[in-house]
């Protein structure tokens, strides 16, 4: 069975991400070809914490739905508009399927808006048992043989019906790699001119595609950039830094960040100079605990 290819990007939005990469492993996949219109990649982690304490793991979720397989935690997962909060404990693998931003709105049948910070079975949406199709993932030999089960899951789901190409999919493409590499960008006035829409237009076509609004976007976006140029370390202006993210001083920054992390920039940046410190007792675990080495730490979204 051929391995997947891995997404080659860094992850972002996972909090702490070298204290992450010692507690659990995360890969994410390219999705197989016939795939590709729908899921963004796929995601498997693995923990093995058995004699050691839960470890709680917060994530900045994107503006995307996921289907997760979980023994304890599986189904279709709205756009979650706060942080994201994982319990690991004991040992445990999931997978799961992270959808392009809208392309979701075709298997759910109506708006996105509407199951924002919920989750559904995966017999809602899909039909499926839900404790055959988490077995059926899950119970796979390997990384590349459950991302083969959850690829012949959904496609089963299209054999029924196949969405119909939507072109508001690749025009909300386009307005999210703009805010994602516009980092001056701040204001949705800004956004919709860019986009060539209304203001309202945009709200509604996020509203109705995406299940968060186009604000709540650009400020994940900006607190996203802010996490992760804080997580790699060295001297950083928090005030420059505040202002090259959009905010009107440090003091807005430092708010919205606190309350979203569930710490202060400069205490979060102090902690990840700390943790990311070599130290022989980091070698030896990665040495006896495969499920604890990794390279690109993260998080199970959403």
């Amino acid at each position: 069975m051929t391995t997947p290819a891995t997404v080659p990007d860094r992850a972002r939005g996972v909090v702490a991400p070298a204290l992450a990469g010692r507690m659990f492993r995360m890969e994410r996949y390219l999705p197989p070809p016939d795939l590709a219109a729908f899921i963004e990649h796929v995601w498997i982690v693995e923990w093995d914490l058995r004699g050691q304490p839960p470890f709680v793991q917060r994530t900045l979720p994107y503006p995307s739905v996921h289907v997760a397989f979980d023994r304890v935690r599986s189904g279709v997962f709205g756009v979650v508009t706060g942080a994201f909060d994982y319990t690991l404990q004991g040992a445990g693998t999931v997978c799961g399927l992270k959808f392009r931003p809208g392309t979701f709105r075709a298997f759910l049948g109506r708006p996105l808006h509407t199951i924002s910070d919920q989750v559904l079975p995966l017999s809602a949406v899909f039909g499926w048992d839900d404790a055959a199709a988490v077995g059926a993932v899950l119970g796979a030999p390997g990384d590349a043989a459950m991302v083969d089960a959850a690829g012949a899951l959904l496609r089963t789901r299209l054999g029924i019906q196949l969405p119909t190409a939507d072109p508001q999919v690749e025009r909300i493409a386009a307005i999210l790699r703009t805010v994602e590499t516009t980092p001056g960008l701040t204001r949705v006035e800004a956004l919709a001119a860019a986009a060539g829409l209304g203001v309202r237009s945009l709200q509604r076509l996020f509203g109705e595609y995406v299940g968060v609004s186009p604000k709540w976007v650009i400020r994940r976006f900006r607190l996203h950039e802010a996490a992760d140029r804080l997580a790699q370390g060295g001297e950083l202006d928090l005030s420059a830094l505040a202002l090259d993210l959009g905010y009107v001083d440090q003091a807005h920054f430092t708010s919205d960040f606190r309350r979203l992390v569930g710490q202060a920039p400069g205490r979060y940046r102090d902690k990840a100079q700390a943790v990311s410190a070599p130290s022989p007792d980091r070698t030896a675990d990665s040495e006896s605990n495969p499920a604890h080495s990794r390279t690109d730490p993260s998080v199970p979204p959403p």
